[in-house]
């Protein structure tokens, strides 16, 4: 994972797919180019879902921490 802090942490534990995505898609809208942000899940398909779509639309997939039965995926605004 990137060394880098993130710029905003966004809480979907207990939120089930595609509510992780939604909540990541409309925090990016509100960030600028260039941060970083972290989204928080239980729900496992977060962590191949979030990927997917970062690349798929342009940001810059960071990586995945699994942290007792979480996820942390990071990516980074790029356009």
């Amino acid at each position: 994972m990137a060394d880098t802090s993130p710029s905003t942490v966004i809480d979907a534990r207990g939120s089930y797919c595609p509510g992780p995505l939604m909540e990541l898609i409309a925090q990016i809208k509100l960030a600028r180019i260039g941060d970083i942000l972290e989204v928080w899940a239980t729900d496992e398909g977060s962590a191949k879902d979030i990927p997917q779509w970062a690349r798929k639309v342009g940001h810059e997939y960071l990586g995945t921490e699994t942290v007792d039965r979480e996820w942390h995926v990071r990516v980074r605004k790029s356009k």
